[in-house]
This record gives structure tokens, C-alpha cells and sequence, in this order.
């Protein structure tokens, strides 16, 4: 009888199914593009359950270390705290949004608790450890996205971002595959340089100061800061879900996304990026 904790969560290492994984890719962008340009709901909705099956799969990792956390009340937190984030973003309800996201940690954390009670004595301070994991790396990191989305040019700041995020990403790789000599963090992740992440770096900024100049209407210095924090940010998420996959011995996070792996694989840099950018422009450019 296999378990949770032994049955493998990906497939072996024997290639992406490419077709798939353009199909899945095209797909996924024309929801998330769409809905963040023309039907904010949806994607709050898209990227919201996107953000739970990361919870299932981050919770199946820990599975693997012997770890239960309370899957149930933190689902069910990940999705009122990003459909709520959105709402209390437009409307307000009397809350600032920092006061609404520190209300729903603290409340998917108390509801994962008590959950966990039943269980007994034995273990309570692992598993109460991995709930905590849980919530404050995706639904606590997650729940910016609709804070961002529901600010003044809220669409424009997440456009900004996701692309400063996804030039980073590209230039990493494409500087580090051709100049890339001294290693990273090779006991984390091999591939990863210093000169990749110079490029990263550089051509993240370069994007920032262009997309803060021509798309936010704010200063070159402002886009500049964005730029280079959200590299930094990204490849902090990165290096922090190699981590996590490393520690429980998988190559990938799921097969919910054919030929990507993953929900968290292709989320792992915007999961700690978005905070860092809601604050930059947050402090740059108000509420």
C-alpha cells in the first residue's frame, strides 16, 4: 500500500512534453492576460485557484517529510483571503489592506490549528509548524496580487510586475546558459550563476525603468528600484521552492499542469515577488 509520503508526485526526468506544454502555456496566459486587461474577477478567480491547488501541492511535499498539515481550513482561507483582498481593495468595508491580510493569516492560522487538535498530542508542533509554512508562503504572498489589482491603476502596477518578473526569469537563463561560470547555489541549484543573476539583474532594472517611465507615469529612479527588487525577489522565491523540492525528493511539484510540472513551479518567483513590488510602489505611489 503506497502513501502520500512515498508515492512519487512527478513524472521521471525524461523531457516536457513540448506540444502540452505550449497548449497549457498559450491557454494559461490568455485566462490570466484576459482576465487582468478586460474581467478583473476572473482572474482573481483563475489566479485564486491556482493558488489553492499550490497549497495541495505544497501540502503533499510535506507529506512526503512526514509533515500533516491542515489542508481543509487553509484552503478554504487561500480562497476567502483572495477573493476578500480584491473586494476589501475596491470597497474598503472600513479595513486598510495590510489590517485585512494580517486578519486572514491570523484567521486561517487559528482554523488550522483547531483542525489539527483532533489529531492528539503526538506530532501537534511538526504539523501546527507545516500549517504555518503553508500560510505564510502562499496564501499570506498571495493575497497581494488582488491588493495590487484593486490599488489606483491596480492592472498597470500588475502588468509592470509580472513583466519585470518574466525578463528577469529570461535573462537569467539566457545570460547564465552563455556566460555563466561561478555557481550560484550549487547545492540548491546548480544551473543558477552569478552571472546570470548580474543579468537578471540589469536587464529586470532596465525593464523596470521603462515600464515605470512609459506605463506607470512615475520617475526612472522609482521603475529602477521595482526593476532591481523584483529580480532579487524572484530569485529568493526560486531558490526557496528548489529548496522545498530538494528536502522531499521530487522534480516537480505535481503533474497538474501538463508539461510544466507544477502550479508552484511556474509560480515560485511571483510568490515572493508580488509583496515586494506591492510595497515599492506601494511607498512610491500610494494606495
Amino acid at each position: 500500500m503506497t502513501t502520500a509520503a512515498s508515492t512519487p508526485l512527478s513524472n521521471p526526468p525524461t523531457g516536457r512534453n513540448l506540444p502540452a506544454a505550449i497548449a497549457v502555456g498559450v491557454a494559461a496566459f490568455a485566462a490570466v492576460a484576459g482576465g487582468l486587461l478586460f474581467l478583473p474577477w476572473l482572474f482573481v478567480a483563475v489566479i485564486g485557484l491556482g493558488l489553492c491547488l499550490a497549497v495541495v501541492e505544497l501540502d503533499r511535499a510535506l507529506q512526503r517529510k512526514g509533515i500533516h498539515a491542515s489542508r481543509l481550513p487553509i484552503l478554504v482561507g487561500t480562497g476567502l483571503s483572495f477573493v476578500g483582498g480584491y473586494a476589501v481593495s475596491l470597497f474598503q468595508f472600513g479595513l486598510s489592506p495590510v489590517a485585512f491580510v494580517m486578519v486572514c493569516a491570523a484567521g486561517t492560522m487559528l482554523a488550522a490549528l483547531v483542525a489539527r487538535l483532533s489529531r492528539g498530542p503526538e506530532g501537534f508542533m511538526r504539523d501546527a509548524a507545516g500549517s504555518g509554512f503553508i500560510v505564510a508562503y502562499i496564501p499570506l504572498m498571495g493575497v497581494f496580487v488582488p491588493l495590487l489589482l484593486g490599488a489606483e491603476n491596480g492592472s498597470m502596477r500588475l502588468v509592470a510586475i509580472i513583466s519585470c518578473v518574466v525578463v528577469s526569469d529570461v535573462s537569467a537563463y539566457a545570460v547564465g546558459s552563455q556566460l555563466g561560470r561561478h555557481k550560484l547555489a550549487p547545492l540548491i541549484s546548480p544551473s543558477k550563476t552569478w552571472e546570470g543573476l548580474a543579468g537578471s539583474i540589469v536587464f529586470a532594472g532596465v525593464a523596470g525603468v521603462l515600464l515605470g517611465v512609459f506605463l506607470l507615469d512615475t520617475t526612472w529612479w522609482v521603475g529602477l528600484i521595482m526593476g532591481v527588487a523584483l529580480s532579487l525577489g524572484g530569485t529568493l522565491g526560486d531558490l526557496v521552492e528548489s529548496l522545498i523540492k530538494r528536502d522531499a525528493g521530487i522534480k516537480d511539484m505535481s503533474n497538474f499542469l501538463p508539461g510544466h510540472g507544477g502550479v508552484m513551479d511556474r509560480l515560485d518567483s511571483m510568490l515572493v515577488a508580488v509583496p515586494v513590488g506591492w510595497l515599492v510602489l506601494h511607498l512610491a505611489l500610494g494606495a
